[in-house]
């Protein structure tokens, strides 16, 4: 079994303004964290390959994020960008493919999560967008809390054919123990055959580590095996754990049988990843400023 972490993340602050990260507490991500620093991470972990995920709405980010995995040496072995889902998709789209590691675009995903409107996903001009995204052949990353489910809901029936995965299990506010809501909602998603959900992002939502066992456990019993993939949310998720300590919550809630779909198997699949030519997983292209390592960290 190849593992797979379908989900983290690369950034420089000093390049680039990542306005989430002014929020309170959030000072320990507010610095460069490059490839290096992912291989680092994981260098104790069976993991082999990664998905890397858009973390700020801007074309340049995702071009920059398929040169860095481009120059990763097969580590990163998907990208999950950004494009505006209101504009021209699939001139955006062609642009990204037609780039250094455009290959490696496989998804796109929109901070959903910080729109005012809690139907934004419903709006006539996103869900052609998204559309249009379904058309490329790619996966839509759903990015929301409890709130705006009830729309996640409705956009995922609106377009059967679009594979959705859901970011961060819909973010359950696992801290203030009012999972009831959320539940009901997450099993109305679950219900949609086009829906996978990230088993990602629980420890931060979390007051103790040991909290986001039996909520993992209620994901897996929603969206089953072969509906649910491994991912740690890196470098966020270190605001609450260790990378190691990130795995080994998912290793510990996962059944033997469900352990090579969940690690690998889904999040290969749906993202139709592939195996890269060139330098070995070992051997990062350290021309690419993202695969430099950080020496500060």
């Amino acid at each position: 079994m190849t593992v797979v972490d379908a989900h983290q993340h690369v950034w420089d602050p000093a390049q680039r303004a990542y306005g989430w990260m002014a929020a309170p507490g959030l000072e320990p991500l507010r610095r460069p964290f490059g490839v290096s620093d992912l291989r680092a991470a994981i260098a104790a972990t069976p993991v082999e390959r990664t998905v890397l995920v858009q973390a700020v709405p801007a074309l340049e980010e995702t071009r920059e994020l398929l040169a860095a995995a481009a120059g990763s040496g097969g580590l990163i072995a998907g990208v999950v960008g950004w494009v505006d889902l209101a504009a021209d998709v699939e001139r955006a789209l062609a642009e990204l493919r037609a780039g250094p590691g455009g290959e490696l675009l496989v998804g796109i995903r929109h901070q959903a999560e910080d729109e005012r409107d809690p139907e934004w996903l419903l709006r006539p001009d996103v869900l052609r967008g998204l559309a249009a995204v379904e058309r490329a052949g790619l996966v839509y990353d759903l990015l929301v809390r409890p709130p705006q489910l009830p729309a996640a809901a409705r956009a995922v029936r609106e377009l059967p054919g679009l594979r959705f995965v859901l970011d961060h299990g819909g973010k359950p506010p696992i801290a203030s123990g009012g999972l009831d809501g959320w539940r009901a909602l997450i099993a109305e998603l679950a219900d949609a055959p086009n829906v996978v959900c990230k088993l990602s992002g629980l420890v931060t939502e979390a007051e103790r580590n040991e909290d986001v066992v039996p909520v993992a456990g209620e994901l897996l019993e929603a969206f089953g095996p072969d509906r649910l993939m491994y991912g740690s949310d890196w470098p966020v998720c270190t605001l609450k754990a260790r990378y190691g300590e990130v795995f080994a919550l998912a290793e510990a809630v996962l059944p033997p049988a469900a352990r090579d779909r969940v690690l690998g198997g889904v999040a290969t699949e749906v993202y139709g990843l592939r195996q890269i030519g060139g330098l070995s997983a070992a051997e990062p292209d350290a021309r690419h400023p993202m695969n430099a390592t950080d020496h500060r960290l």
